[in-house]
């Protein structure tokens, strides 16, 4: 199990560092209307992210319960959306998030729901959890509700973790970057490749497929 802690902590580093809309929302928030509003704002997201951890955890267990063939489907599903965000971070003509975009202030309620619709409306947060999840997951080693809310409970803490000192930060990262584009397009390109490479080690490795079967 810690194994797989350490293996989605870092995936869910990578993904937290590559542009979506919850990092776009959030740093564009925090720029625009300060970091107080961000934090509200991250704290929808949270709840977000948790809504669609519970829902995806029951929705697992029934799966794997029923159709243990689906076990790998969805492994080889999440190797190929993790090579799709490592395209998505190194393509060329990719933009920062840290890029200043003007915000309509708001009150601390409508933040955070902006915050939470944000997170409900992208259905790449349920493909995430639907798909790397299973990656590591060992049904030898017990309960799969369990082992889903304990690695599902880690990428929310590393991500949320990271969104806050973005958040934090946001006004000053987007002064050096816009400064140092080489900076933008290193952490573009890093971020690609590890997760390119986590792509590839799930897709080729068999031993969880047929534990699983």
């Amino acid at each position: 199990m810690s194994t797989g802690i350490v293996g989605i902590a870092l995936i869910s580093l990578g993904m937290v560092l590559t542009p979506g809309p919850n990092m776009i929302y959030l740093v564009s928030r925090s720029i625009s209307q300060g970091r107080r509003a961000g934090l509200i704002s991250l704290g929808g997201v949270f709840v977000g992210f948790s809504t669609y951890l519970a829902a995806t955890c029951l929705g697992l267990t029934a799966v794997f319960a029923y159709v243990p063939a689906a076990y790998t489907a969805l492994k080889l599903a999440g190797a190929a959306y993790l090579l799709w965000l490592a395209w998505n971070a190194v393509k060329p003509g990719g933009t920062s998030a840290f890029e200043a975009r003007e915000l309509p202030v708001e009150a601390p309620r409508r933040l955070f729901a902006m915050g939470l619709f944000t997170c409900l409306l992208n259905p790449k947060i349920a493909i995430l959890y639907l798909s790397l999840l299973p990656q590591f997951i060992d049904p030898a080693q017990g309960s799969i509700l369990l082992q889903s809310l304990v690695l599902g409970s880690a990428q929310i803490a590393v991500g949320t973790l990271v969104n806050a000192l973005i958040v934090l930060t946001a006004g000053s990262l987007a002064v050096f970057l816009a400064r140092r584009p080489l900076w933008v397009r290193v952490q573009r390109y890093v971020t690609g490749t590890v997760l390119g490479i986590i792509a590839i080690r799930m897709a080729t490795d068999r031993s969880k497929a047929l534990t699983a079967a």
